[in-house]
């Protein structure tokens, strides 16, 4: 089990075995609802897991009983072998179950047609009660467990309609008039394992980007332990231990480089090709590859508090939340199969008593469904209808089409650098009307940098070499421009003006300029101005500002022809508020703003009834990103911030932003259309099935492929964003 504190929340991720469809995901959903404490909870039938937040820290035990009670069973981990052997064990059932229904199959349809195969009656009992209690034991065991619960779920009409077509069978063999479909048992249940086994294929295509996450994370790590080399778990690994990796290997832990230079290959976080150089002091993430050199380094994050992890843990949170729409299935399908049972009883009722009288409409509909059974025996054909109903009838496309679209399009958006969150943002994208933004980390990078200067490389090296011994954030930034480090003597730090140190016996002063005038221009652009003395002798200036990152304009551009109005909220004054505006192309700031003003900014434009995303990175932006209707935080923000937000971007900075609207966009377009027509199918289907126009074997097809045609057209999310 995966566990995260969030303040006063506990959040919670687990693994469920044995649930087979939408119903079963339901009644566990419902039974860890009843948990006290527990005040959200989502299961997701695609990834067979559960995502859920208490106020309370709840123990395994509670769960794992809440689970039990629906007759299902918690994974105490992500099992690929497991996944892998259910996965073959459903292809070999479906095999074996076509190996007996085939031949089965061409010997029913001789025996229709006058030509009886000697013993054929006998054969077909044995041969279908084979193919249902041995390859579709799984499918039975979940009907049953189902029922002892006391609820339904898809098996449920697998079991009812195969088992019922092998009575008939049985009676037939033992004289009784009733004509038989133990054949259509076979092929139900052949044909609904065909169906199992190729979604659980495509299931498994459609979450493989958290399963490649999952691949990434190391079992082993080089430990240097009293100076010798020992190679450990990666569960034994310890924080401040110093960890070595070679050429070649993937770096197993967060760490911070304490010897060596290497390139480093870090295209799964940032999607960039061209490796990195990082050198001592460089911080590495685990995940990573190691390319060019040796490297040692310094543990500063382990287990579920590492970046991979945490990336992993906030897709599974994105997985197990649900788009409000899904509502609406959830409903349906809760009532569905008890819904159709009694439909399925009272058409087989209706055309036991009332067949004689339809005989006509029988025949004439023969001409265009040639399938439909012609037979004297009443009992026969309600039988025929009774199977029909509640094979058809299955709403597992029904199930599958929101959780299968959230799947696929969150494991997209992780490659994009995004992380999904809330699904609910999904849904609610569409009808964003404005983006309130914080300025510092959001539009620009969030740090000061050089931006000019009139100096020569070699003075620059000097001044450079001074400030390196600084922490000051604008000593950092003309620190980065460092080439050749110079040998400095008594350093002196002047409170609120700046530095002095000796170089070569001269007095260097660096900070303040006595004489703003000369430097206005800057000034008026809200950037900062370093000066530099030797001797009593200006030698030059430095201009440092907050570079405004490379994709913000373009993002805000293209918010605009989403028809998105663009605002910045920002705590900077006016004058540096105003200068990032007017060169992204924002035109509405509201500039010098305290923490809680945002808040009430984004009620202001909510208050004019339309929806409002905010995006920021810094712990003041937290409840602004909470009151939004979305909320969408930079992962180099403070934690609160990404923990208040319904998406995170990874990367991409704000143009990010953009991919997210345009894959929520997807996503939901998916989701509606799925739904369409999985409602379409069982709303057309049923009907022709309670009126005998369906046969068995080919309402068991439809019903497989209108699973399938879900998943697949889930599957499409990934053509939009190639």
């Amino acid at each position: 089990m995966n566990e995260k504190k969030n303040s006063k929340d506990y959040k919670k991720n687990i693994q469920i075995e044995g649930m087979t469809c939408i119903n079963c995901a339901n009644r566990v959903e419902e039974n860890i609802r009843k948990i006290k404490g527990v005040k959200f909870a989502s299961v997701n039938l695609a990834t067979e897991s559960a995502y859920l937040i208490s106020n309370r820290e709840l123990t395994d035990q509670e769960i794992k009983k809440a689970v039990e009670s629906a007759g299902y069973k918690i994974a105490e981990s992500f099992d690929e072998d497991s996944g892998q052997k259910r996965y073959k064990k459903i292809r070999q059932n479906a095999i074996i179950a076509w190996i007996v229904t085939l031949p089965l199959s061409v010997m029913m349809i001789f025996h229709m047609l006058g030509y009886h195969v000697p013993g054929f009656i006998f054969l077909e009992v044995i041969s279908v009660a084979f193919v249902i209690f041995y390859c579709a034991a799984s499918t039975i065991k979940s009907a049953w467990i189902a029922l002892i619960h006391y609820h339904f779920n898809m098996d449920t009409l697998i079991t009812i309609g195969s088992i019922t077509s092998w009575i008939t069978a049985l009676f037939s063999y033992l004289n009784l008039p009733i004509m038989s479909f133990g054949t259509i048992g076979a092929m139900i249940v052949a044909i609904h394992l065909t169906g199992r086994f190729i979604e659980s294929h495509l299931r498994d295509k459609a979450a493989k980007e958290i399963k490649s996450l999952i691949a990434l994370q190391s079992k082993e790590a080089t430990v240097v332990i009293n100076s010798e080399e020992v190679r450990l778990p990666i569960t034994m690994v310890k924080i401040n231990q110093l960890v070595k990796v070679k050429p070649g290997e993937r770096i197993p832990v967060d760490g911070t480089i304490v010897e060596g230079i290497s390139s480093v290959d870090e295209s799964f976080i940032n999607g960039e090709p061209i490796p990195k150089k990082k050198e001592k002091e460089d911080i590495v993430i685990g995940g990573s590859i190691n390319l060019t050199g040796i490297l040692t380094i310094k543990v500063t994050k382990i287990g579920e508090e590492s970046f991979l992890s945490q990336m992993i843990l906030l897709i599974k949170e994105a997985q197990g939340t649900k788009v409000p729409i899904q509502a609406l299935a959830d409903r349906i399908t809760n009532w569905f199969v008890p819904i159709i049972i009694t439909l399925a009883l009272i058409s087989g009722i209706f055309w036991y008593f009332n067949m004689d009288n339809y005989q006509l409409f029988l025949l004439n509909a023969r001409e265009i469904f040639p399938w439909i059974l012609i037979t004297e025996s009443n009992y026969s054909f309600a039988i025929f209808v009774f199977i029909s109903t509640v094979v058809i009838a299955c709403p597992c496309a029904l199930g599958l089409a929101t959780p299968m679209a959230l799947v696929t399009g969150s494991g997209i958006a992780a490659k994009k650098g995004l992380i999904i969150r809330n699904a609910e943002a999904i849904q609610t994208s569409k009808d964003i009307a404005y983006a309130l933004m914080d300025k510092t980390g959001t539009i620009t990078h969030g740090n000061p940098s050089v931006i000019k200067h009139n100096l020569t490389q070699e003075e620059m090296d000097v001044v450079a070499s001074i400030e390196s011994n600084s922490h000051h954030p604008l000593a950092q930034a003309i620190a980065g421009n460092l080439k050749n480090l110079k040998k400095i003597d008594n350093l002196k730090e002047i409170p609120g003006k700046g530095v002095t140190a000796y170089f070569n016996g001269i007095e260097y002063f660096i900070g303040k300029p006595e004489e703003r005038e000369e430097y206005l221009p800057y000034f008026k652009k809200g950037q900062t101005v370093v000066e530099i003395l030797k001797g009593m002798t200006k030698l030059g200036f430095i201009i440092l500002a907050d570079r405004i990152r490379g994709e913000s304009e373009k993002a805000i551009n293209r918010l605009k022809e989403l028809n998105i109005t663009p605002v910045m909220v920002t705590g900077d004054h006016e004058i540096t508020a105003r200068v990032v505006a007017d060169e992204v192309g924002i035109e509405k700031v509201y500039a010098g703003v305290k923490p809680e003003e945002k808040l009430g900014i984004v009620r202001k434009f909510q208050s004019t009834g339309k929806k409002v995303l905010m995006i920021g990175d810094g712990i003041n932006d937290a409840a602004s990103l909470k009151g939004a209707d979305i909320g969408v935080a930079m992962e180099n923000g403070a934690d609160l911030a990404i923990d208040s937000a319904d998406i995170v971007i990874i990367r991409e900075g704000l143009y990010g932003l953009i991919y997210s609207i345009n894959i929520s966009a997807s996503i939901f377009k998916i989701i509606k259309q799925n739904l369409f027509w999985a409602f379409l199918y069982n709303t057309l289907a049923i009907p022709f099935a309670m009126l005998g126009l369906l046969h068995p074997a080919i309402a068991e097809g439809a019903m497989a492929f209108s699973s399938i045609t879900v998943i697949l057209n889930s599957l499409r999310i990934k053509n939009s964003f190639k």
